[in-house]
């Protein structure tokens, strides 16, 4: 592993440079299937919590889940404290109210594919913070990952009035997630996936829940809905970002972001299947290319 000074900006490389094994390949399924069930579990709550509402929600009860692990509640020396501020920030509260606002206006599916290019980010965050070039196979990976992404995003979903602005908050979260998700690594390899995302779930709460408040539902909510966001809560935000660190801290953020490429596939299958969302040969031609993108990308760092 390749220690780089502890600065609120820093990020290290993954401590396991070979191919990605079971493990690694296990995680990213878990975040794939988790996260990309997410888009389709933000539309169900939507129709009938307000964005703040459930932004909000989901930091309580990922705070909720991860407190139930006694390891999560070992401790951190304080100078590390502004980073994960930070991440509760950058990765957590404003992204997580972004995408929420954003589906009020495109649907789950598209959604899903915007957040696809996530790789793309954390890659161009992860060279300026390292001053290191991926390497070929990486590169190779993320460009075809990247067209596959482009062409699903062309190939599927669907946009109401607004929904030029709301691509343009998804594309500004997922600058967010790029550079968190490199913060994350060298904390995980310090103290664990657990401690740091207790207490990063923990501000993002203490930071969203006063909106939240303002967003209280009404009598009418539906069941479905409190059970989507249960499911969110405890799954999506508390144990998706506890496997989602873990992979980062393993592979490095280049890599381990390769994750999020298998999302906007599992968002569009969950949204044809389940709200009646549309899908063309070349959406179908685009998830073949990240496939194909994502295995390159997984390949042994040289």
């Amino acid at each position: 592993m390749a220690t780089r000074e502890k600065n609120l900006l820093g990020t290290a490389t993954g401590t396991h440079t070979n191919a990605f094994g079971p493990v690694e390949w296990a995680l990213l399924a878990a975040v794939a299937a988790i996260w990309g069930s997410s888009f389709l579990l933000i539309a169900e709550s939507l129709e009938s919590f307000e964005p703040a509402f459930i932004t909000a929600g989901r930091f309580v009860l990922g705070v909720a889940t991860l407190s139930a692990f006694p390891a999560a509640r070992r401790p951190i020396p304080r100078h590390d404290w502004p980073s994960i501020g930070l991440i509760a920030v950058i990765w957590m509260a404003l992204p997580m109210y972004l995408f929420p606002v954003a589906q009020q206006w495109i649907s789950s599916s598209l959604a899903g594919m915007i957040n696809g290019a996530v790789p793309l980010s954390a890659a161009v965050v992860a060279a300026l913070m390292l001053r290191k070039r991926p390497a070929r196979v990486q590169v190779l990976g993320l460009g075809i990952g990247f067209a596959g992404v482009a062409l699903v995003s062309g190939g599927g979903g669907s946009a109401e009035e607004n929904g030029y602005l709301g691509v343009a908050l998804l594309l500004f979260a997922v600058a967010c997630y790029g550079v968190g998700i490199n913060i994350a690594v060298p904390l995980q390899q310090r103290y664990g996936a657990l401690p740091v995302l207790l207490r990063a779930l923990g501000v993002a709460a203490l930071l969203t829940i006063p909106i939240g408040l303002f967003a209280l539902p009404d009598q009418s909510a539906s069941v479905s809905s409190y059970l989507a966001l249960a499911v969110l809560g405890s799954l999506g935000t508390g144990l998706a970002f506890v496997a989602m660190t873990t992979l980062v801290g393993r592979a490095g953020a280049t890599r381990g972001a390769v994750a999020t490429y298998f999302i906007p596939i599992v968002a569009l299958v969950l949204g044809i299947g389940f709200r009646n969302e549309t899908a063309s040969f070349v959406s179908v031609l685009g998830i073949g290319l990240i496939l194909i993108g994502a295995w390159f990308t997984s390949r042994k760092e040289v």
